[in-house]
């Protein structure tokens, strides 16, 4: 429900695009703060629409550079991964 009433609200389209003059339909809302075990149940980052960005697939692999550092289990439990 928030995904879709935060995408209406920015029109649909990537905002990092946007920025750069780019017309890019948006199919990801990120996190800016990125969730973790500790945040994850925290309503002030993760569905805050502050803490929101609408982008692209594009777009979200250029913030996410770093590889995954965290598991999602069959039961949706969030685990740190081991390095």
């Amino acid at each position: 429900m928030t995904r879709k009433a935060y995408k209406k609200s920015v029109g649909g389209l990537c905002e990092r695009c946007r920025e750069k003059g780019i017309v890019k339909p948006g199919v990801i809302v990120h996190h800016k703060i990125w969730l973790t075990p500790n945040n994850i149940t925290d309503a002030g980052k993760t569905l805050n629409w502050e803490n929101l960005q609408l982008v692209c697939r594009d777009c979200h692999a250029e913030i996410h550079k770093d590889p995954k550092r965290y598991t999602v289990d069959e039961y949706g439990r969030v685990t740190p991964r081991d390095d």
